[in-house]
């Protein structure tokens, strides 16, 4: 197995464990358990977001967003990545449809496969990003898009088994 290769099935295991959480009513999808800002939908929401907006970043494309922006009828606040939202802000993330979330989770990370999939192991080395010292290479912010959704989606696991039990 190459890098690119373990990178491709890396990107799919956030989407195999969202897929795996407990079914959820939309209280507890938009449950704040101990008064926390992020619910489950706002960590599986922001998983999303996160990877489709850096996604677009390394592609120069359109976000996944553009597909799923009307459906999850978020206002403005969807539009946005999570990075940074007030209390206020993240109670604004409001889903009741599991099934959505898991959808556009799978989406950005069937993406990112594909982008994944269509480099070189040499693309990875490519400097993108010399703002960190040391610059960021492409494979630095795939596994960080990655490792950052990997995260997300097991916060979200941790989250709907405390208000399911």
């Amino acid at each position: 197995m190459n890098s690119i290769e373990i990178l491709t099935d890396l990107a799919q295991r956030p989407v195999d464990a969202a897929r795996a959480l407990p079914e959820l009513t939309s209280e507890q999808l938009n449950a704040h358990s101990d008064g926390h800002p992020n619910s489950v939908a706002w960590l599986l929401w922001h998983s999303g977001r996160e990877a489709d907006v850096q996604l677009a970043d390394l592609t120069g494309g359109t976000e996944v967003w553009e597909d799923f922006r009307d459906r999850f009828d978020l206002g403005e606040i969807g539009d946005s990545v999570g990075y940074g939202h007030t209390r206020e802000q993240a109670t604004q993330v409001v889903v009741d449809d599991q099934g959505l979330l898991g959808d556009y989770l799978h989406a950005t990370l069937s993406a990112l496969g594909r982008y994944v999939g269509g480099l070189s192991e040499s693309d990875l080395d490519e400097v993108i990003d010399e703002n960190w010292t040391p610059a960021v290479t492409r494979g630095v912010r795939l596994i960080s898009i990655i490792d950052d959704a990997i995260q997300h989606v097991g916060q979200a696991a941790y989250a709907a088994g405390a208000v399911t039990n």
